[in-house]
């Protein structure tokens, strides 16, 4: 059998860090190819098994390699308290690039435009896998695969297409944008293959997303408020999808 941490080294230099045990979890459970997989507590990570992830269990019995406590935190930036920590390969660009692309589609992939938050855009990936969005797509320099992405995603980048493309790149579909200019959301049905594109936290849209935009949406705020994070933003969006066109679809 390969040492973990020799298999380690072999694979982190183009894998993707999960870290803890819930990363590792809903990697699993949305199809990753996990090459190895360590644990300061094999006994405590297994019984974390059998309470949150029974379906899970034999398969971690199998992955996960016990290495000492000083070990594994050589091996992550920040270890977790779970003290899980596994490397998955990311998924094919070719393929997330063709999902994208296909038209008819059950549910909208979610835009952030050019956004500088990494926590944020790693809980709207789990927001988003969560409804059963078709992706999560980025501008501008910010990594969508970003190990603190990953973290704030809880794993769940493989339970949906996430890729990093130009404006001009953007999937086929109506793209609404949300922006305080905007109609009111309630006042529109939002459809299955939408493309809904949300600004940076800090700046809003990009003057290139706002030009090429079908439709303008805001969200209802109080008078004097400034704005919502950018995660409670896209969450207010996907609801409203979901209420009015569709639905979080059971697997």
């Amino acid at each position: 059998m390969t040492d973990p941490v020799t298999l380690w080294r072999a694979h982190a230099d183009d894998a993707v860090l999960l870290d803890g045990f819930h990363a590792l979890k809903h990697a699993l459970r949305f199809g990753a190819e996990v090459p190895v997989a360590v644990t300061a507590d094999r006994r405590a990570a297994l019984a974390l098994a059998e309470e949150l992830a029974p379906d899970l269990r034999d398969a971690l019995d199998g992955l996960l390699a016990e290495v000492p406590e000083r070990t594994y935190a050589s091996l992550v930036a920040r270890p977790h308290p779970t003290a899980v920590a596994a490397l998955a390969v990311r998924p094919s660009r070719e393929a997330g690039l063709r999902v994208l692309a296909r038209v008819p589609r059950h549910a909208p992939v979610v835009v952030l435009d050019n956004p500088r938050n990494l926590g944020n855009a790693g809980a709207v990936i789990r927001l988003a896998a969560g409804f059963g969005a078709t992706g999560v797509v980025t501008t501008g320099t910010l990594d969508p695969w970003h190990p603190t992405v990953v973290r704030g995603g809880a794993g769940l980048h493989f339970a949906t297409v996430v890729e990093r493309l130009t404006v001009e790149e953007l999937p086929p579909g109506p793209l609404f944008a949300l922006d305080p200019e905007g109609e009111d959301i309630r006042g529109t049905k939002l459809p299955d293959d939408a493309v809904l594109a949300f600004g940076s936290e800090r700046s809003g849209l990009s003057a290139e997303l706002r030009a090429r935009a079908d439709h303008l949406l805001a969200l209802p705020m109080r008078p004097q408020v400034s704005s919502y994070n950018l995660a409670t933003s896209v969450a207010m969006t996907l609801y409203h999808w979901s209420a009015t066109a569709g639905a979080p679809r059971s697997v």
